[in-house]
């Protein structure tokens, strides 16, 4: 493990709750913004950069509603820019504003890069100077700790190193913390970050430096990471990369890599520990759709699927795995496919509490059916109770809950109230009992789903802790056309667990009906469900 030298010095900086906002699709509401604040807090961020006060009544009330916070870690910061070029920079509303909300850090960026000033700003070189270093000496003024993002710098410095120097100089002359170089359009490679952070260090020996990339060459990550390698002390970024364009450099990456790679303790161990819920918190908040195959905390991060994979993993997790998942509160997962060998469907089995590894009979029946169901459109390897439910079939220990005498589902439009109205009817045996029960719901599948439960929960009361948690539709063969197969994957969840289960058809509905059975079934075989007296006779 290779050590930097700088092992308790590198800061980390989030900048999710103001250039995480700036991302498509992103959008957090004020009491958004606090929950993710306590959670970094949670996780060791240094800084948190929360908003633009003065920019907007949103970020305005954050600041004011954060401020009731007590953070165990965490500076609360205030972004904002360099005074305008006709403003004092007493007298500038956005540095008036960064001091009213009362932070004890402040982020302010301004323009390394000529062409920026020329064209963005219209403003001359010697007045963006004058801009840079009259407000960061108003902040620091004030008291407050002041970070100087130096927008575009790795452009700049490639167009015009000298003016690029001259405006971190300007910053640090006039008393700034950090000097922070962006790579504000992303187009960076690591040995461009390398070259020119050697070079800025070796003409401000005396500054602190921070990095700040975006991914627009897919390189944020590593432009980071290489810039700590040459010395910066602090890191900025967004949980899960959000941010505009192609994202920030992703601080979930960042913080993982420093810890375990470069040996940087920039947080705990247990703190490393709630990396991956935080992501996923982070997510779920922002109303997005976590990214499975993100590194380190993607649900598919440490998930293995090859049979020459999974079989030599079953020696030592060590052959294609670089970390332990449990260190940054991820897991392993065995997956099963039309790919599996032997090796996927034992651990895979054992991950389930079901050993059978000593019935070679029952380990080829497993994979010849699901290469078989495959084949036809299923899939398992998000599908766990489906194929909990197919090893007790092949292993002869599946139980028989009842049985489908047939069902019917109807959806009319109510002419008069324009409402759609779906209905299903179900008719079981259950032990020898005939039930017939009818339902409505929000579509056919809701209906079905709510007459099956009808007809099985006063056999079987604990399904009624079972709720339905999602259902997703993929096509399986699109060039069918409206006769294309579908599958339905439903996901389910009791007090203690969650469950995934599949259904194939070209009949959506019938799909739906083999998703929903595995999910009753898999609840009531891992329940080992025990006999209900009911009308003075033993059910089963």
């Amino acid at each position: 493990m290779k050590k930097t030298g700088n092992s308790s010095r590198v800061k980390l900086f989030d900048t999710t709750l103001r250039d995480g906002t700036q991302g498509s699709g992103v959008s957090l509401s004020v009491e958004d913004k606090l929950k993710i604040a306590v959670a970094l807090d949670k996780l060791g961020v240094h800084y948190i950069e929360g908003g633009w006060p003065g920019s907007n009544p949103k970020d305005e009330l954050f600041f004011k509603e954060a401020r009731k916070l007590k953070f165990k870690q965490a500076k609360l910061t205030a972004f904002g820019s360099t005074r305008r070029k006709d403003k004092a920079a007493h007298q500038d509303p956005n540095l008036q504003a960064i001091v009213r909300v009362k932070t004890p850090a402040a982020c302010i960026f301004g323009k390394s890069w000529d062409f920026q000033v020329i064209h963005a700003l219209r403003a001359t070189l010697d007045d963006n100077i004058k801009m840079v270093g009259d407000s960061v000496r108003f902040l620091k003024s004030k008291g407050l700790e002041v970070i100087y993002d130096a927008e575009h710098f790795f452009d700049g410095y490639r167009a015009n190193a000298q003016y690029a120097l001259a405006t971190l100089k300007a910053a640090s002359d006039a008393g700034a913390n950090n000097l922070t170089l962006c790579d504000t359009n992303g187009g960076s490679l690591p040995s461009h970050i390398r070259e020119i952070v050697q070079a800025v260090r070796s003409e401000l020996p005396g500054a602190s430096f921070g990095i700040h990339t975006h991914n627009d060459s897919d390189c944020a990550v590593a432009n980071a990471v290489t810039a700590i390698e040459e010395g910066v002390s602090l890191v900025q970024g967004t949980i899960n990369g959000y941010g505009e364009r192609c994202g920030n450099a992703n601080l979930i990456s960042i913080i993982a890599n420093l810890k375990l790679k470069l040996g940087i303790d920039c947080v705990s161990q247990d703190q490393l520990q709630w990396l991956t819920e935080v992501s996923r918190y982070v997510a779920e908040i922002a109303n997005l759709v976590p990214n499975d195959h993100q590194p380190y905390v993607g649900v598919s991060a440490f998930a293995h699927k090859g049979g020459v994979h999974v079989s030599a993993m079953a020696r030592h997790t060590k052959t294609y795995e670089h970390i332990d998942p449990d260190l940054v509160g991820n897991e392993r997962r065995i997956l099963v496919s039309e790919l599996s060998g032997q090796s996927n469907v034992l651990l895979k089995a054992k991950e389930m509490n079901m050993d059978f590894s000593k019935n070679t009979e029952a380990v080829k029946s497993v994979i010849e059916a699901v290469k078989k169901m495959e084949q036809q459109g299923y899939q398992f390897e998000g599908a766990e109770g489906s194929f909990a439910v197919l090893v007790k079939k092949a292993l002869g220990e599946h139980r028989t809950f009842f049985d489908l005498l047939g069902f019917s589902v109807t959806v009319e439009h109510n002419q008069g109230t324009g409402e759609i109205v779906s209905q299903a009817t179900l008719k079981l045996k259950i032990k020898g009992e005939v039930q017939h029960t009818v339902s409505e719901g929000d579509g056919p599948v809701n209906a079905l789903d709510n007459a099956l439960r009808k007809a099985l929960e006063k056999y079987y009361p604990t399904l009624k802790s079972v709720s339905l948690t999602d259902f997703k539709v993929r096509v399986v063969n699109a060039s069918g056309g409206t006769k294309a197969k579908v599958r339905v994957l439903i996901e389910s969840r009791d007090h203690k667990d969650e469950w995934s289960t599949v259904g194939v058809s070209e009949n959506i509905i019938e799909a739906s009906w083999h998703a929903l059975v595995d999910s009753i079934e898999y609840k009531l075989l891992k329940d080992a469900v025990k006999p209900t007296k009911r009308g003075g006779k033993v059910h089963h």
